[in-house]
């Protein structure tokens, strides 16, 4: 099952949690106020996906799909295309250009998915 797959993305959404309950994280949910899915499969796009919500309207990342209707954005990566946008390391206009990541929803909603929106990777 996808559940028992560690993904190196599961790091960040833990940060991203984090980040969210802070006053930077706060100013992100007033700012932006939509929701997200993001779909990470570990190698190939539609296999054994594992989806989090990330809701900035209420501020929280959670695990599995949305349940309140439609998300604003659906976004599918595998976990090191993932993990590059969310780092910086690959602009999103050109992952979903060269095909490396999927959008479904609103066009307007996924212009506002930067990597602005990940807490900064710390310096280990």
């Amino acid at each position: 099952m996808a559940s028992s797959t560690q993904l190196k993305s599961d790091a960040i959404m833990e940060q991203m949690k984090l980040h969210l309950s802070t006053d930077a994280g706060k100013q992100l949910t007033k700012k932006i106020g939509l929701v997200y899915q993001i779909n990470i499969a570990p190698k190939k796009l539609g296999f054994n996906d594992k989806s989090y919500v990330v809701d900035l309207k209420k501020g929280e990342v959670k695990e599995g799909t949305y349940e309140d209707g439609k998300p604003d954005a659906t976004f599918s990566f595998t976990d090191d295309d993932f993990v590059k946008v969310s780092t910086g390391k690959m602009n999103p206009q050109i992952a979903f250009m060269r095909g490396k990541m999927k959008i479904k929803g609103s066009i307007s909603a996924a212009q506002k998915f930067t990597p602005d929106i990940f807490p900064k990777p710390s310096k280990m």
